[in-house]
């Protein structure tokens, strides 16, 4: 379960200040946080293993550009 109060959360350094960001929070065990900045709930939470396949393929542009 993912607890929001002791979560850490980031931004992207590539965020801009129109406000369109999403945050990670990954400092807890066996769970990654993710939400919109603007807008904190709902937090969407997945397994490690599955966030770092999400960012993998993002970054390889597995979902185009």
């Amino acid at each position: 379960m993912f607890n929001a109060e002791v979560a850490r959360w980031r931004k992207s350094s590539r965020s801009n200040d129109q406000g369109l960001c999403i945050e990670v929070a990954d400092n807890l065990p066996g769970v990654v946080g993710v939400r919109d900045s603007k807008d904190p709930d709902p937090v969407l939470s997945f397994e490690p293993a599955s966030w770092a396949a999400f960012v993998t393929a993002t970054r390889t542009g597995a979902f185009g550009s």
